[in-house]
């Protein structure tokens, strides 16, 4: 059984979503959204880096998994998602948990079933494939998508070692 930790960085909202994944199956343990403000970049960082801490600490999960920055709007936009994201990776890193990559494609492929899919189709998806009462946030959403995309991903490669490992 595994604890997947799913980030999508942003740097106003970050969203996070954690799953467990057993046997090829996942179910949600929570979700949500991080609020990093207007203030001050540095600021937004640190907020951003104890919240991960927070929420590690609470439910201790066993592998990140996180959203590869794109340069869609601007490369401006795409820097400031990097920030964001080198703290999400320093996190991970800090706290000595696996860390898994995955592009929006990827995301919305293993998720959606289609590699361009908006966001509200995402939102669906999570709410269809989760069992959720409700459709999460489009941040949390995303969240949950990174990490249904990895426990997905590493069930199916898992199996191919296996499957190797037969012959």
């Amino acid at each position: 059984m595994s604890l997947i930790l799913g980030i999508d960085p942003g740097s106003r909202i970050t969203g996070y979503g954690l799953v467990q994944a057993l046997n090829g199956k996942v179910r949600c343990v929570d979700y949500g959204c991080i609020k990093l403000g207007t203030g001050r970049v540095e600021q937004r960082l640190a907020t951003l880096f104890q919240e991960l801490l927070d929420i590690s600490a609470k439910y201790e999960p066993v592998e990140v998994a996180i959203e590869k920055v794109f340069v869609g709007k601007s490369v401006s936009s795409a820097l400031k998602l990097g920030q964001a994201r080198g703290v999400a990776l320093m996190f991970a890193g800090r706290k000595g948990l696996p860390t898994f990559e995955y592009s929006p494609t990827e995301i919305k492929k293993a998720t959606v079933g289609r590699g361009h899919a908006d966001k509200v189709q995402v939102q669906h998806m999570m709410k269809v494939l989760l069992g959720l009462q409700s459709i999460p946030p489009s941040d949390a959403a995303d969240a949950l998508a990174v990490a249904i995309c990895h426990a997905h991903t590493f069930s199916f490669t898992g199996r191919l070692s296996d499957f190797g490992a037969e012959q």
